[in-house]
């Protein structure tokens, strides 16, 4: 039974995330899953590497299959593509992998951007792709913080209530700020992440930027080790699972 590893992009903006839950409507995991039935004519389990919340995008999730029949290169690719319409899914690749590949417990190291735009005029083209912030950010003050939470520490200010990972230690290898006319990116990469990790680094990197906090505010918030300390939630709109290392 050959497994398929797929590198995939969505827009996450009409699904409630990527995993398949019981009172969920739509989710990625769950379109693809039908997509992949449609196919093979019995019901296919997809794994992905990482489960996006709500709202969430992807331009490079990793996910993998096992299907019962071999196909010609690029045939499970196109039948994919198909039976996802009209649903704002692409697989851009699929190919065989080895049985011991798993797109979740493989993984060496995750990347994700966050876009922000500080412009004061409402979004057209990004909405629902972007976070408008329209006082104006510090982003040599947003540098500086992020720095602060580089390397392993314990990340339970950053860490949703009702993350179920074991612990909240955590690596964080890359947490840059980027700013190119109104546009601000944050690019961020580690091994793995704490559920909402991510958009919390951001709404309190945001904060730093407004003048709410200092750079020693945000270290004093990560070495409180409390929730509560967090400045705010960035929304899901502007993030983005870029890229998967195996």
């Amino acid at each position: 039974m050959p497994r398929y590893k797929m590198i995939i992009e969505y827009d996450g903006t009409p699904f409630s995330g990527w995993q398949v839950q019981a009172n969920a409507t739509l989710t990625v995991q769950g379109a693809l899953e039908r997509a992949a039935e449609a196919i093979c004519g019995e019901p296919i389990r997809v794994h992905g590497a990482g489960r996006t919340d709500a709202g969430v995008h992807a331009l490079g999730q990793v996910a993998h299959c096992d299907v019962p029949k071999v196909l010609v290169p690029g045939r499970f690719r196109d039948g994919m593509n198909a039976h996802l319409r009209p649903h704002p899914v692409g697989v851009l690749s699929a190919d065989v992998v080895p049985d011991d590949f798993e797109a979740r417990f493989s993984a060496i190291k995750r990347h994700y951007v966050y876009r922000i735009s500080n412009r004061r005029a409402n979004l057209a083209v990004d909405a629902g792709r972007v976070w408008r912030v329209p006082r104006p950010l510090d982003v040599a003050a947003m540098s500086e913080a992020a720095k602060r939470l580089l390397g392993r520490h314990d990340f339970t200010t950053f860490r949703d209530t009702e993350c179920q990972a074991k612990s909240p230690i955590r690596t964080l290898d890359q947490l840059d700020v980027a700013q190119n006319g109104e546009a601000i990116t944050i690019t961020t990469s580690a091994r793995s992440f704490l559920h909402s990790q991510v958009r919390s680094m951001v709404g309190s990197l945001v904060w730093v930027g407004n003048g709410r906090w200092t750079p020693d505010d945000l270290a004093a918030a990560l070495a409180a080790k409390d929730r509560s300390a967090c400045g705010i939630v960035a929304p899901p709109d502007g993030l983005y699972l870029v890229k998967v290392d195996y």
